[in-house]
């Protein structure tokens, strides 16, 4: 995520807004994972309608921590691959942080490929600046 803990916080009202307004959007899909009745993951691809960019999608995922490790993340993923497919949409594309080795060969597996590095794009709380890779999958 591009936030700070605690920043753009999004209540669960805000949350079904968007869940609601993806739904009526032929170019957003909002996904989410429950564990006992609690949210611990979710994605979202976000389209556009302008034509020169209404072929592509912009994907971001978010897994709590202690939930890591159980493929939430990668699942995630394949559905969102599958929906875009399915929806003749021709490009996902994608931001991580570089230091997220894990995650780029998630997507690297995924058919994604690296199509740049925006070198000191983010500042973290550790005081230190890190790279982002920019990612995308097409699909004829």
């Amino acid at each position: 995520m591009d936030r700070e803990r605690g920043e753009a916080y999004i209540d669960e009202e805000g949350f079904i807004q968007i869940i609601k307004e993806d739904s009526e959007s032929p170019r957003n899909l909002f996904l989410v994972c429950e564990v006992n009745d609690k949210i611990v993951g979710f994605s979202r691809c976000e389209g556009r309608s302008l034509k020169r960019v209404a072929h592509k999608v912009e994907f971001g995922v978010c897994v709590l921590q202690e939930f890591w490790g159980y493929g939430i993340g990668k699942n995630l993923l394949k559905e969102s691959i599958r929906w875009a497919d399915d929806n003749d949409i021709k490009k996902i594309t994608l931001n991580v942080l570089q230091a997220n080795e894990r995650a780029i060969m998630l997507y690297k597996n995924n058919g994604f490929e690296v199509e740049g590095v925006l070198k000191r794009d983010k500042l973290l709380s550790d005081g230190r600046y890190y790279d982002t890779v920019v990612m995308g999958r097409f699909h004829l």
